[in-house]
């Protein structure tokens, strides 16, 4: 029975989590949301990340822009002719995703969900760098969801009201 509790433990503790906070001071003093806060999720089958939408009322009329951010990298490797492989380079690629949010008459905002497609090998290979056109490129592993960041920040206020981040 310690194992077992061991084990759940241990699988608690690896398990990626992710992180969110409201900071109130930067944002009018009224907000609030008035659906639930977002939530992001990752497709594990094709890394994807989509963040689901909210309103956030109570801001008069103040506008904000909400942004997704994603990091990903894939090891690719480069091999002359002679076939020689050069040191493993890892090439990280950024997705993003945002809009600017116009406060409405009442005093509320709707935040759309947002989301960021992982790259394609194609991609990771495409913004690889060898050390001429003559090697070829080749990806061992890859693409792999290093994090991400989804914030909503209003105009006016120096840092995000929302931020949302995860691995």
């Amino acid at each position: 029975m310690k194992n077992l509790a061991l084990i759940a433990l241990t699988a608690v503790l690896v398990a990626p989590a992710a992180w969110a906070e409201t900071n109130a001071a930067d944002g009018p003093s009224g907000a609030h949301f008035a659906t639930a806060a977002p939530v992001c999720t990752v497709d594990q089958s094709t890394l994807d990340v989509s963040c689901t939408g909210t309103t956030i009322g109570g801001i008069g009329h103040t506008n904000a822009t909400a942004n997704l951010s994603a990091t990903y990298s894939g090891t690719v490797q480069c091999t002359n002719h002679g076939g020689q492989v050069v040191d493993v380079k890892t090439q990280v690629t950024d997705a993003a995703s945002s809009g600017k949010l116009t406060a409405s008459k009442n005093g509320q905002i709707v935040v759309p969900p947002l989301g960021v497609v992982a790259p394609t090998a194609q991609q990771l290979l495409a913004n690889a760098s060898c050390p001429n056109g003559n090697w070829t490129k080749q990806l061992t592993a890859g693409p792999t969801l290093a994090n991400y960041v989804y914030t909503i920040t209003f105009a006016g206020f120096s840092g995000p009201y929302f931020s949302l981040v995860g691995p």
